[in-house]
């Protein structure tokens, strides 16, 4: 299958690619499907069934709320986060659904949006919209979320297919051996190896405009964090601590302090992770950088680099994230990106190692050197569950971010320091990760029914 860099990155909203993106996309698509059968405007009512880990933590990761607004007609990645309060308001009230935003049917809560704890057979994220007419069933089918806002239907999922992309790549590579061979034989970086093989889709100036969209949505996610402040929803009351933080940090630079000191330049790096990661928590926009989980990962490593890096230029940002992106597709081909599937280790550990090897790259970094960086900060989240409280992407999810962004810049130093030369590759440590995520009980991956998700309720 072929992936491309802007299937890792998404501009769209929280708390979570898996089960918000992926749920509203599965429902528009389902919608689009009707029309495309002509079904459409014989919808008397939609069911809407949830399995495995979209029951488990689907109220706390807004999973109903984003279907709602999916059959409603509205896009994962051009829905304004403000409308969807008073949209589900509306529904509460009436009992009416806008299907496609214009086609007027009941949907009662709690006959019509159905939770199932069993999971299906292909991916523990399953959804099953059914679309009833007057007296009879006109069409139904299963979607699976499968990590970082793709999704699959039962066909898909049936035929192996993860992805229904086969176009043919100038430079395809599935395994991080493969890469480096083919940077080596063509003498080329990675990034400069990934730009080739996006202009399969689409013109160089489109890779780099586009590109430069999914930074610019990532600088405004950020500048929104700095800027709210109180409590977020969900009823855990963790409160926002990125605006304070950075009002300290304005004042430190104001009385002159060396901004570029060690424990400075981490206040700024933990600050810009903790401003997207609240946003996310608040529903608010995102790209998924793999997943909106870890989504404050990657734009606090990259402002890091732009705020710290004298010269910085537009160049190093398509890089970085062409970089990244590569170790993305690797970790997505030959494990999971899902936390769902196999934990944290599969979101905050991708996103870190993709970090890790984007700032490489700008840095100078040889092929070898970056993906070192990019085993250096997989490997040390090996391991790491998904457990978040109540099901809301809050604790431990917002400092998990800070802390894995920091710990993506000091595998970048490491692997810089190096020669490249190291004993475990990023193909076996991405292997160890899908290993331990089968091995992992199921009450780790992103159901809040083990861990820190239990231990703080007794607590």
């Amino acid at each position: 299958m072929a992936i491309s860099v802007f299937d890792l990155f998404k501009i769209g909203i929280g708390p979570s690619s898996s089960h918000t993106v992926g749920p509203m996309r599965a429902a528009y698509d389902f919608v689009q499907a009707l029309r495309e059968q002509d079904m459409l405007e014989r919808v008397a009512r939609i069911e809407v069934r949830l399995f495995g880990s979209l029951c488990a933590t689907g109220k706390g990761h807004g999973t109903d709320r984003a279907i709602i607004m999916g059959l409603m007609g509205e896009r994962p990645d051009r829905i304004d986060p403000a409308i969807v309060a008073p949209c589900l308001e509306e529904l509460f009230e009436s009992s009416t659904l806008h299907l496609d935003g214009r086609l007027s049917i009941p949907f009662l809560w709690a006959r019509d949006m159905q939770w199932h704890e069993e999971c299906l057979r292909y991916h523990p994220n399953a959804m099953t919209l059914i679309a009833h007419g007057h007296s009879d069933e006109l069409w139904r089918n299963t979607y699976y979320s499968v990590g970082g806002g793709f999704v699959v239907d039962e066909a898909q999922a049936a035929q192996g297919e993860l992805d229904t992309d086969n176009t043919t790549l100038p430079y395809d590579f599935n395994s991080a051996a493969e890469l480096m061979a083919l940077c080596r034989m063509h003498d080329l970086r990675i990034s400069e190896l990934m730009l080739e093989n996006e202009k399969a889709w689409r013109s160089e100036a489109e890779v780099r405009a586009e590109l430069w969209s999914v930074w610019e949505a990532m600088q405004a996610c950020v500048e929104t964090g700095l800027q709210n402040e109180g409590v977020l929803p969900g009823g855990l009351n963790v409160r926002r601590r990125a605006a304070t933080l950075h009002r300290h940090l304005l004042a430190a630079e104001d009385d002159d302090c060396v901004i570029a000191s060690t424990f400075s330049a981490m206040d700024w790096v933990n600050v810009f992770a903790l401003a997207v990661n609240e946003e996310n928590a608040a529903g608010g926009r995102m790209v998924t950088a793999p997943t909106n989980g870890a989504a404050g990962i990657i734009p606090a490593v990259l402002h890091y680099y732009m705020k710290f890096k004298a010269g910085a230029s537009e160049r190093d940002v398509v890089d970085f994230l062409l970089a990244a992106g590569a170790v993305g597709m690797l970790c997505k081909k030959n494990a999971s990106i899902s936390g769902a599937e196999v934990g944290c280790q599969g979101e905050v550990g991708s996103a870190c190692a993709m970090a890790a090897a984007g700032l490489a790259e700008v840095m100078g970094g040889s092929v070898a050197q970056v993906e070192n960086a990019a085993e250096i900060g997989l490997e040390h989240n090996l391991g790491l569950t998904c457990d978040p409280v109540g099901g809301l992407v809050q604790v431990p999810c917002i400092e998990r971010n800070a802390i894995a962004s920091v710990k993506a810049i000091n595998a970048a130093q490491m692997a810089l320091r190096g020669d490249g030369e190291h004993f475990i590759s990023l193909d076996k440590v991405i292997r160890t990760m899908r290993d331990t995520g089968r091995d992992m009980q199921e009450k780790y991956k992103e159901t809040s029914r083990g861990g820190l998700a239990v231990n703080a309720i007794e607590c």
